[in-house]
């Protein structure tokens, strides 16, 4: 043990020297190219928990534009750790550590070593085995010397004892999580250039491009030398067997292209939706408040869409542009020369022309269709309320009018689909031959360029018909993108990042009550968790004003409850103190920190809210992820253990027997049904599981029954911190 203590002191940094692991990682990793210059962490972070050094490297990571993400995987799996995670910052056991938190930084990998960027900045390897005994030897150590003995009574041999160790290890250990470390990357936020290139997306764009040329001039040459036999009279067996081996070498080329081409596709399609996914998350609650589900349904349809048209259609048109540049070439050479180039041109512009035609009918047609389908969905979300307050006589007004201009807009778009699917190739076919004509009704062209020009022709003639298949695919991608593009600009806009100067103190630390003749002199010491001076906040610019001159503070362990009428600004303060929502004057701080300091991240990990009833929902997943989806995912044991014990004393312990599966079972629309009062109650376990430091309850207890209540107020009152509780008078 001795000697790997003594191997790894040039291999680990120390936690002081964080921000310079993480600045040279990245370096040497390719994702950054300017030197950034970190702060190291503050001397409050080196004995902190993991999750609150995770926080600060994920912020340090901010600065450089990348992202921080803890490793989590299973005993059974390391070894897709050591071949597949880096860079990554893996954490020394404290058994290797000498009683000082320390990491080591994984530039890259394979499958039998990993290489490590070292404090004197030298890449040295670790092999994987070793490694592996090194970052798992805490959890190895309870039985290494049991297998070992048991090992000694059967009397295995030498030999093999190591292998059967390892594999004791892997049954009984296999199905433990890890928690290990942390990858670095890149965010799907980052520039396109910066994301390819790191993911190494141009190598296939480059492969597919070169390929398919390639294939194109071998087709080329197949035809150069039939033709060549055919004109001569008589096919050499020499130029026979090169015919056939340029057939053959388009087989494999080919494969080449298909293969790249299914490289591309999963590379930029898990890019694309990683970043939907992240520019969902970082819209403003605001833009989406007034959006119903149909519109909501669309953009889901609409980016499922945008995926398989921008891979398909844009691969095609980009592929018909080689084909047409070989076309222009090869006719240029043909018997139809100069007018047959000049006729490929024109004729290309009509098709540019009609393109455009399908363009606009494929616009309105997708305005009315999205118009319908927002429509629908939004009846059939309130088929009830219409049922109870809509008179009957105008439930399907307007429904004959939209269905008949939706069918006028299908069938211009078709008839103008099939003009172009017609005409397009084999219109130019016939414009192709006329300027082959021509040239022969002018001279006498020989033979061989009138093999020349017939391959130009229906070479063009494949092209033409590429591109209007791409193309019409990229209108449909470009009317796709009025729904989706939203949400992929959104991911660009920047993160708000806390200072890394401070750490602040540790959320979901329990409360430790006062004694109550303690509290008034207490309270005149201790920083208060909330201060808000003079608080100005309206929704529109030129709006009344929904809070003016709002001042207050909150201490740890304060019980306090909000009462006023309905549109008073309760819920309005609730979201400014959750930072939901941006004060638009005045100043409001926790712990004594701004939100320019704290960052709006670390803001609402520590100041959470169950929002109102109507605004609050149960996902269609397990009753543990409706649970839990605010804390972290996949959940440790003790996490279900505390969620369970919350349940109970909230009184849904009844319902967790009732259900098949337990926490495993499916809830929502297609599962497992909850009555009013127990979504409420599954709202506040849901907050109070974030072990925040402020817990705001918006109206949660309005639902339920005096007993029920009772239940819920005491859970609450012993569980939260600190607690704000809105209700009306």
């Amino acid at each position: 043990m001795a000697g790997k203590t003594l191997e790894l002191a040039k291999y680990t940094w120390p936690i002081s020297r964080m921000g310079e692991l993480i600045e040279n990682l990245a370096r040497r990793s390719g994702m950054i190219s300017r030197p950034v210059r970190l702060p190291q962490p503050p001397e409050s972070l080196f004995h902190a928990s993991d999750l609150a050094i995770g926080s600060w490297m994920d912020n340090a990571a901010g600065y450089l534009e990348l992202e921080v993400e803890p490793i989590s995987i299973q005993y059974a799996e390391f070894h897709l750790l050591v071949q597949a995670a880096s860079p990554a910052i893996l954490k020394v056991p404290d058994e290797f550590s000498n009683g000082t938190s320390s990491y080591l930084a994984m530039v890259r990998s394979s499958r039998q070593k990993a290489y490590f960027l070292c404090p004197d900045l030298r890449v040295r390897p670790i092999r994987a085995d070793l490694l592996q005994s090194i970052i798992c030897q805490p959890f190895e150590a309870q039985l290494i010397g049991l297998i070992n003995q048991v090992l000694e009574e059967v009397q295995a041999p030498e030999s093999g004892r190591k292998r059967a160790q390892a594999a004791i290890l892997r049954d009984q250990l296999g199905p433990l999580r890890l928690e290990v470390g942390w990858i670095l990357r890149i965010p799907p936020s980052a520039k396109l250039h910066h994301l390819f290139r790191h993911t190494g997306v141009y190598r296939p764009i480059a492969l597919l491009l070169g390929m398919y040329f390639v294939q194109q001039m071998l087709s080329i040459a197949s035809w150069y030398v039939i033709g060549r036999g055919i004109f001569q009279g008589h096919f050499d067996l020499g130029w026979l067997f090169a015919w056939a081996i340029l057939l053959l070498s388009t087989i494999p080329v080919q494969i080449i292209v298909s293969n790249a081409q299914s490289e591309l596709s999963m590379s930029v399609g898990s890019l694309f939706k990683q970043r939907l996914i992240q520019g969902t998350l970082k819209l403003d609650p605001e833009e989406v408040r007034s959006q119903g589900m149909g519109q909501f349904l669309n953009r889901v349809m609409e980016s499922e869409a945008v995926e398989m048209l921008a891979l398909s259609g844009g691969f095609t048109a980009l592929l018909s542009f080689i084909e047409l540049a070989l076309a222009f070439g090869v006719l240029s050479r043909g018997a139809g020369g100069a007018a047959s180039v000049v006729g490929l041109s024109v004729w290309l512009l009509l098709t540019l022309v009609w393109l455009w035609r399908y363009y606009r009918a494929s616009y309105d047609w997708t305005t009315a269709y999205r118009e319908m389908t927002n429509r629908l969905v939004e009846e059939m979300v309130g088929h009830r309320t219409r049922l109870i307050q809509e008179n009957p006589a105008y439930w399907h007004s307007d429904e004959d009018q939209e269905l008949d201009r939706y069918l006028k807009l299908s069938e211009n778009l078709d008839r103008i689909g099939v003009q172009i699917s017609t005409l397009v190739s084999r219109g130019w076919i016939l414009v192709g031959m006329s300027t082959i004509a021509l040239a022969y009704i002018s001279g006498s062209p020989p033979p061989q360029a009138l093999a020349i020009g017939l391959g130009g022709v229906l070479l063009a003639s494949q092209g033409l018909s590429k591109l209007a298949g791409g193309v019409q695919s990229l209108a449909n991608l470009m009317n796709a993108w009025q729904q989706v593009g939203p949400l992929f600009k959104a991911a660009a806009r920047p993160r708000p990042l806390p200072a890394l100067g401070f750490a602040p103190p540790a959320a979901g630390e329990p409360y430790q009550p006062v004694a109550a003749s303690r509290d008034q002199t207490l309270s005149s010491t201790r920083q208060p968790l909330i201060q808000a001076h003079d608080i100005f906040f309206r929704y529109r610019p030129q709006g009344r004003p929904v809070l003016q001159g709002c001042s207050f503070e909150i201490h740890p362990g304060d019980r306090i409850l909000l009462e006023g009428p309905s549109g008073g600004g309760k819920s309005t303060l609730a979201g400014v103190l959750t930072g939901l929502r941006a004060p638009e004057s005045g100043s409001l701080l926790l712990w004594g920190f701004d939100r320019q300091i704290l960052g709006v991240e670390e803001w609402r990990k520590r100041v959470v809210m169950a929002p109102q009833f109507q605004e609050n929902y149960v996902f269609s997943e397990t009753f543990a992820f409706n649970l839990l989806m605010g804390r972290r995912w996949p959940p440790l044991p003790e996490d279900l253990q505390e969620a369970e014990a919350i349940c109970r004393e909230l009184g849904l312990g009844e319902l967790l027997e009732r259900m098949p599966s337990g926490f495993q079972q499916i809830l929502g629309e297609s599962g497992w049904q909850l009555s009013h009062g127990e979504r409420s109650r599954l709202y506040i376990a849901r907050t109070l599981l974030q072990k925040a430091d402020l817990i705001v309850l918006d109206e949660s207890f309005g639902a339920l029954d005096p007993e029920n209540l009772q239940r819920a107020l005491q859970c609450v009152l012993s569980r939260a911190p600190t607690v704000l509780v809105i209700a009306h008078p």
